[in-house]
């Protein structure tokens, strides 16, 4: 078999996975480095900002090695500014969505970073940018206290009722643009991950990628459960919180919307683990439960599927890990993110002991 066939052999099976026709499915494997991978130039971001808001921005900094498209902006007439310019193949209503949802947050003094002017979106180099403020303070601390504060970001988020101007389907991490929404869009980005390097894949690697690719399919995506809005995101490296002088304060909310509760507390739970060997924490397990707790009690449906909506972020990780060390020739090192499988299940009871159930 030619590698050209295989490529189509793999793109068909894409298709059958995903729903789509061929067309979508090859565009969706070839498209996917070029949507994802977005480097915007920080001298034409200081010019556009001094012209669109007339405000004295005098330079540019990357904020983050992970999001290449995230700035510091520093301003001779204010404080500085976050300026976020994303990817060309992100809608401009993403967007105008994020800025929605940090509207919601304001008006219910949730701590989140605020908008940095009303029209805090705008049209950049093809893609749309938005504006904040930024957060000054820390990183949470280690430890216990780090889960407890992030249970608490959480709970209170999740206990916050929610009107049309943030109904959007969220918690997906969304870092290919066409993959944003709900819990499910992480599922299918990370079969598009695996797709898009099917014929790159060395003879004695097919094994266990196939078994992942299978996790992939099988992973429970909580559909049906009890929803709130999510952030999407809060446990990240590093952390989407910050602590400032009034408490923590929760930043990046590009992947937060509607969803099922359980997503963003099966994620904060699976990262309390440590990691050598892999194994929960129940200090910090115990932490996070109290915290999330006080505002959220989970229903028996919750408690039984936790597991199995713990898997979907840690393999959405590791399929976002294998393609990129399969594009850059590397061997793929980050099994820990899904292996072994019995820390899912010990996380879980860890946790519902917590919960006294």
């Amino acid at each position: 078999m030619t590698k050209d066939s295989g490529f189509k052999k793999a793109v068909r099976r894409h298709a059958e996975a995903t729903g789509q026709r061929y067309t979508d499915a090859l565009n969706d494997l070839v498209g996917l480095g070029r949507r994802m991978d977005h480097q915007p130039d920080a001298a034409r971001l200081v010019a556009h900002l001094r012209a669109h808001y007339g405000v004295d921005a005098v330079a540019a900094t990357k904020l983050s090695a992970h999001k290449t498209y995230v700035f510091r902006v520093e301003r001779c007439d204010g404080d500085p500014w976050v300026a976020r310019a994303f990817p060309p193949a992100r809608p401009r209503v993403g967007v105008e969505g994020d800025a929605a949802i940090l509207r919601f947050l304001e008006r219910h003094d949730y701590p989140a970073e605020r908008l940095a002017v009303d029209d805090a979106v705008s049209d950049f180099d093809g893609g749309a940018l938005l504006v904040t403020d930024l957060v000054a303070g820390d990183p949470l601390p280690d430890g216990s206290s780090k889960f407890a504060m992030m249970g608490d970001l959480l709970g209170r988020l999740h206990a916050l009722g929610w009107d049309e101007s943030v109904s959007r389907p969220g918690g997906a991490s969304g870092e290919d643009p066409t993959r944003e929404g709900s819990p499910r869009q992480d599922l299918l980005a990370a079969l598009a991950f695996l797709d898009a390097v099917d014929t790159k894949v060395a003879p004695g690697e097919r094994e266990r990628f196939e078994r992942l690719r299978a996790e992939v399919r099988a992973a429970d995506d909580g559909d049906g459960l009890p929803e709130g809005l999510l952030h999407g995101n809060l446990l990240h490296a590093p952390d989407h919180a910050v602590l400032t002088d009034r408490g923590p304060v929760a930043i990046n909310w590009k992947a937060s919307g509607r969803g099922p509760r359980l997503a963003d507390f099966a994620y904060l739970i699976w990262g309390t683990g440590s990691w050598n060997p892999r194994r929960p924490d129940r200090e910090r397990i115990d932490a996070a439960v109290s915290a999330y707790r006080r505002h959220i009690e989970p229903t028996a449906e919750e408690f039984e599927r936790l597991e199995a909506v713990m898997c979907v972020r840690p393999l959405y990780l590791a399929c976002y890990g294998y393609r990129r060390a399969v594009t850059n020739g590397q061997p793929f090192n980050e099994w820990g993110f899904i292996r072994p499988r019995d820390y899912f299940n010990a996380a879980a009871a860890a946790t519902r002991a917590a919960f006294g159930r």
